[in-house]
């Protein structure tokens, strides 16, 4: 499948919590239908584009309908030769996510904290690393969003502490390109600074997808 070069925006992890798959599932489609082919960066970390994401999702909804994993990627390989699957959205659920910003800078923070309050997420939002890890002890976020230079540079040991306690997502973010040195970490997909507003918009309702949704709705009250 032909793509464009450096196209790729998430990483397998972030995919296989999207769509409730695991990663080696997701590695052995790739190896035996190579039809839905992620980007490999310099490190060997596999990317996905949006794109992809929804192709996998085409293909996740039909085998979870009952058709084979070779049928449905026939199926999909069929419906690209005339255009791309339509996205399949995420039922409103009503419940508001949590969306921690780890951002030292006031303006950044303000204007990611505006437009993901505009989009109905609660956010919490903290100038430090060291006040982030304290905040990580009272709740836990549904996503985190974490400048990589905060506090000197101790974006990185954040995303770490992150990764550490399960699979909350992470987005990093940067005014440098360390699209690598965030996948390193354990972050789940990079963007760069200044942040356009629907871009960020759309990788955290990507991330969060469906499984974020269900998690809340699950959830002891």
């Amino acid at each position: 499948m032909i793509k464009e070069p450096g196209s790729g925006v998430y990483s397998i992890g972030a995919v296989a919590r999207m769509l409730g798959v695991p990663a080696a599932t997701l590695r052995t489609w790739e190896e035996r239908y190579s039809i839905i082919m992620p980007e490999r960066t310099p490190g060997g970390h596999r990317l996905y584009s949006r794109e992809q994401v929804e192709q996998l999702r085409f293909v996740v909804v039909n085998v979870e309908q009952g058709m084979s994993p070779a049928d449905a990627h026939r199926l999909l390989a069929a419906q690209l030769a005339e255009g791309v699957p339509g996205a399949l959205t995420a039922p409103d659920s009503g419940v508001r996510l949590l969306v921690l910003l780890a951002e030292q800078d006031p303006f950044s923070a303000g204007f990611a904290d505006y437009f993901l309050r505009t989009e109905g997420f609660e956010t919490l939002a903290v100038p430090d690393a060291e006040e982030a890890q304290a905040r990580l002890q009272e709740r836990l976020p549904n996503l985190a969003i974490v400048d990589l230079l905060i506090s000197g540079g101790e974006g990185y040991a954040l995303c770490r502490a992150l990764r550490e306690r399960g699979n909350i997502p992470i987005v990093a973010v940067s005014t440098l390109e360390l699209r690598e040195e965030a996948l390193e970490c354990g972050a789940d997909t990079f963007l760069q600074k200044p942040l356009d507003p629907v871009q960020l918009i759309s990788t955290v309702k990507d991330i969060l997808g469906t499984s974020a949704y269900l998690q809340v709705r699950g959830a002891p009250t």
